[in-house]
């Protein structure tokens, strides 16, 4: 089908500067140079504190007369407490700039600290809808470096912190084009240690972000080139990096999928992380975990929409050029790598549904679903995952 010429624009932003490579986070000290931070507050989560990566970063900055110091208070779905915690440890230690080190969620912490570090206003005054941005003084954002231990993500280069609301159990996401990592110390052996379910998960949050990213429906070529190239980087190596975690090729290769599916998710997610979101901030599951549990359903679902486009990935990335092909795969890559195939194995039950379904209809997502989508099509998707059976 030829678009409609009408349709063909957009505006687009690429992400922020990357140090690549095994070894690179003896950099770090130079990198807080690079920014100028003189006395960086390192936000890791707990489990990270406990580990040599994180004592030797510490010991190496201090090696450089760098002022640093750890908080690792947060939770494994971030609350706004988390972030409140961050900002007044930032402020009574007197720093300058923030280390993001950590999954996701450490990352997330780490680039909301540093953008509220300055502000006045509450931190859900700068939830991504409208210009809500424009409130934030962009001057009093500190600098921030991002070094991601997981390869799912992909916060490091993202414009968002996502982080939930503990009245409401709503995951709000805070955007400023400013909260965007200045630096990134992208490290493979990093994700040495990580288990092998942890491994599958987030990379299967790493396949989410660039599938969704390449199945929105806005303009925007550069980030389907880089998603299909995510895509295919996740179907040749995760197998290989949950079998055999010391391979650091593999590693090395889902690090860089990781990446690219969030600077290819720009240009829109969709129903898999609309529905992920409340179940996650309800039910405090893995984000990877239920993507990976929401993926095939929401393929179904969204067939008549993305059946050609899904044909020419298929073929990209070496399975028959058709869509049964790919939803095949992907229900084949879920049951090796031991994903759950329902809700229920999540332990999320019917009582909520409509709870559910009304949260994931107000995700900014939702919006960019290539199928339309309110709370109807959400609760369909919610019984259809919940039940394992394909819409």
């Amino acid at each position: 089908m030829i678009p409609d010429p009408k349709t063909l624009k957009g505006n687009w932003n690429y992400p922020t500067r990357i140090w690549f490579g095994p070894g690179r986070i003896a950099e770090l000290p130079e990198a807080c140079r690079a920014l100028g931070i003189a006395r960086p507050l390192l936000v890791t989560d707990p489990g990270l504190a406990k580990l040599a990566m994180i004592t030797d970063a510490l010991a190496a900055l201090g090696a450089a007369k760098l002022g640093a110091a750890p908080f690792g208070d947060l939770r494994p779905n971030p609350v706004g407490r988390n972030v409140v915690d961050g900002v007044a440890a930032f402020k009574a230690g007197k720093h300058d700039g923030v280390i993001a080190f950590g999954g996701g969620s450490a990352v997330d912490v780490g680039k909301a600290v540093a953008f509220m570090s300055g502000q006045t206003r509450k931190l859900w005054d700068f939830e991504d809808i409208g210009d809500n941005w424009t409130r934030a003084n962009a001057d009093s954002i500190a600098p921030i470096i991002a070094v991601p231990t997981t390869s799912g993500t992909g916060s490091e280069v993202g414009r968002v912190a996502v982080v939930t609301e503990e009245e409401t159990h709503t995951k709000r996401l805070i955007f400023h084009p400013r909260i965007q990592p200045s630096l990134v110390i992208s490290d493979p052996a990093l994700t040495l240690g990580l288990p092998a379910k942890l491994t599958a998960a987030t990379g299967m949050d790493a396949l989410a972000h660039n599938l969704e990213a390449y199945c929105s429906p806005f303009f925007h070529p550069q980030a389907d080139g880089i998603a299909l190239e995510g895509i295919r980087l996740v179907r040749e190596w995760l197998p290989t990096a949950v079998a055999d975690g010391a391979n650091l090729t593999a590693r090395a290769y889902m690090m860089a999928a990781s990446t690219m599916g969030a600077t290819a998710f720009q240009k829109g997610l969709g129903a898999i992380h609309s529905l992920s979101h409340p179940v996650g901030a309800v039910y405090d599951t893995h984000h990877g975990l239920t993507n990976a549990v929401f993926m095939p359903y929401v393929l179904a679902f969204n067939r008549p929409f993305i059946e050609e486009r899904i044909a020419r990935l298929a073929g990209y990335i070496g399975l028959p050029a058709n869509f049964s092909a790919f939803l095949d795969w992907v229900l084949e890559l879920r049951a090796a790598l031991g994903v759950p195939h329902t809700l229920a194995e999540l332990d999320v039950g019917e009582d909520r549904l409509d709870e559910l379904a009304r949260m994931a209809t107000a995700d900014p997502s939702a919006g960019t679903n290539p199928r339309p989508v309110g709370d109807a099509e959400h609760r369909m998707l919610l019984e259809a995952s919940l039940a394992g059976r394909l819409p």
